[in-house]
C-alpha cells in the first residue's frame, strides 16, 4: 500500500462511518498521512481525527477510536494504534506495501507523487530584480504546477543572461500592482559572486541556488562541479545513473524489473573505491525480505509525495532538493547488490531488486526535472 492509497483508506474509513452513523461530518477531500512523529509509533501516521472532531462535535480521541475498526480490517494494514490526543498510527504489511509502491512508482514514472488532475488554484508568484529570486520562483511554480496548481510568474526586473545560462524564464516582467506584492524573496547572491554562480553553468548554478534554505546563503564556489562524494548534486546524479545502467546490465543478461518481495541473498557490499561515492560494511547473510533489506530507501520513496506537496505549498523547492539527496544516499549502497554476481543466475530476487533501482531513477529524475536540472543517464 502506497501512501497514496493509504490516505484514500483513511478517507474509505471516515465514509464508512458516515454511512453507518457513528459520525456526523462531511467527508473530507484529503487525508494526510505521513512518517510519525515523536511518540509515534507504526510506519504512518495521521491527523483526521483531530480535523474531524469540531465537525463532529467529539474529542479527537473518540473520533480516532471510531474509526480504527474500519481500519485494521483493510488488507495491508496490519495495526491501528492510537497516540496523543487522537493521532492514528499506522502499520502496515511491509513486503505487500514494499512491492506495492515500487509497482506505483514504475506506473507513474517521473511523474510519481504529482496530482492527479488540476485542483483549480490559481497562484501568482512575483519576485524582485534578483536572480534567485527568479530560479526559486520558477522551481516553485513548476512544484505548484504538479500538485494540480495554475501558476503565473512575474518578476520587478529580469536578465537575458539568466535564460541562456540557467535557463531561467518567467511569464512577464514589470511593477506589479499594489496588492501582489514580492512574495519569493530568499537570500540572495552577492553582486561580487554573480559571475562565480553563472560560471558554474545550468545544473550547477541551479543546484546551488536550490539546494540551500531560503534565509541561507547559497555557495556559489566550484564545489558543485567537483565528482565527488562531498557533492551533493553529484552522489544524486550518480545515484541516477547507476539506477539507469542497472536497467541497461540487466538487459545485457536477459532479464527485467519486476516488482517483488525479494529476498535479497548475500552479502550487500559497497562502492567500489574510487568512484568518490559511499561505500558499504556489507549485510548479513541469508535471505532478507527486500522490505527488511531496504527499509530507509523504500521510506524515503513512500515520502516522495508528501515531500512534493509540502514544497510547493511552502514555495520551498530546498525541500525536494535535500530529499532527493535522502533518497540517493540510500540508494547507493543498495543499487551495487542489484545484479548477479560471479556464478548467480538471475532469479526472482534480482528482478526484484532491478524494480526498486528503477522506480530510484525515476523519483531522481522527476525530481531534477522540477528542479530544472538534467538528469544524465550516463555520469
Amino acid at each position: 500500500m502506497t501512501p497514496v492509497e493509504l490516505s484514500r483508506t483513511v478517507l474509505h474509513a471516515v465514509r464508512r462511518a458516515v454511512d453507518a452513523g457513528e459520525l456526523s461530518v462531511a467527508v473530507p477531500t484529503r487525508a494526510v498521512v505521513a512518517p510519525p512523529g515523536p511518540g509515534g509509533c507504526g510506519d504512518y501516521a495521521t491527523s483526521i481525527a483531530l480535523q474531524l472532531a469540531r465537525p463532529a462535535g467529539q474529542t479527537p480521541f473518540r473520533v480516532a477510536e471510531v474509526l480504527r475498526p474500519y481500519l485494521v480490517g483493510t488488507d495491508g494494514i496490519t495495526d491501528v494504534v492510537l497516540t496523543g490526543p487522537g493521532f492514528l498510527n499506522i502499520s502496515l504489511d511491509r513486503a505487500a506495501a514494499g512491492v506495492g509502491l515500487v509497482g506505483e512508482i514504475l506506473r507513474r514514472g517521473a511523474r510519481y507523487g504529482y496530482a492527479e488532475q488540476p485542483d483549480g488554484r490559481v497562484v501568482q508568484l512575483h519576485c524582485p530584480h534578483d536572480l534567485r529570486a527568479v530560479v526559486v520562483a520558477e522551481a516553485s511554480a513548476r512544484l505548484l504546477r504538479s500538485q494540480g496548481a495554475l501558476v503565473r510568474v512575474t518578476a520587478e526586473g529580469f536578465e537575458d543572461v539568466w535564460t541562456s545560462v540557467l535557463g531561467v524564464t518567467v511569464d512577464a516582467v514589470g511593477h506589479a500592482p499594489a496588492e501582489l506584492p514580492v512574495n519569493v524573496r530568499p537570500v540572495p547572491v552577492p553582486a561580487s559572486e554573480t559571475a562565480d554562480l553563472m560560471s558554474l553553468g545550468r545544473d550547477a548554478g541551479r543546484w546551488a541556488l536550490l539546494h540551500p534554505a531560503p534565509h541561507d546563503r547559497p555557495r556559489t564556489g566550484d564545489e558543485h562541479l567537483v565528482q565527488r562524494e562531498s557533492n551533493s548534486l553529484f552522489r544524486v546524479r550518480y545515484a541516477h545513473a547507476r539506477a539507469r545502467a542497472a536497467t541497461r546490465n540487466a538487459a545485457d543478461l536477459g532479464f527485467t524489473a519486476e516488482p517483488g518481495p525479494g529476498p535479497v541473498t548475500g552479502s550487500d557490499t559497497g562502492t567500489p573505491t574510487g568512484t568518490g561515492t559511499p561505500t558499504g560494511t556489507g549485510t548479513p547473510t541469508g535471505t532478507t525480505p527486500l522490505a527488511d533489506a531496504a527499509p530507509a530507501l523504500l521510506a524515503a520513496l513512500a515520502d516522495h509525495p508528501r515531500v512534493l506537496a509540502a514544497a510547493a505549498e511552502h514555495r520551498a523547492p530546498d525541500r525536494l532538493a535535500r530529499h532527493l539527496v535522502a533518497v540517493a544516499d540510500a540508494a547507493l549502497p543498495f543499487l551495487v547488490t542489484v545484479l548477479p554476481r560471479g556464478g548467480e543466475k538471475p532469479s526472482a530476487a534480482h528482478r526484484a531488486r532491478l524494480a526498486l533501482a528503477e522506480a530510484v531513477g525515476a523519483v531522481l529524475a522527476g525530481g531534477l526535472v522540477l528542479l530544472g536540472i538534467d538528469a544524465p543517464d550516463h555520469l
